[in-house]
């Protein structure tokens, strides 16, 4: 019986899913939403600007840089 010698196919090399700059901006997400809840804590009053407008706007930033480092190609 003679046996077929068949090409063993090499499988290209997987890189990282996401580029560079993709981990550069999720980085940079996670330092901005961190940001934005330190700047929520604190012992004063809790109705203060600082609080309730800048911190949350501030989290949604850094969760819409998050979104944007996903999609980025």
């Amino acid at each position: 019986m003679a046996q077929k010698n068949t090409p063993i196919k090499e499988s290209p090399q997987e890189g990282f899913v996401f580029g560079k700059n993709n981990y550069r901006l999720m980085l940079l997400s996670i330092i901005v939403v961190v940001f934005g809840f330190m700047l929520m804590i604190g012992d004063t009053d809790i109705y203060e600007f600082r609080k309730i407008v800048l911190a949350p706007i501030v989290v949604l930033a850094g969760f819409a840089i998050g979104f944007i480092a996903i999609l980025k190609k």
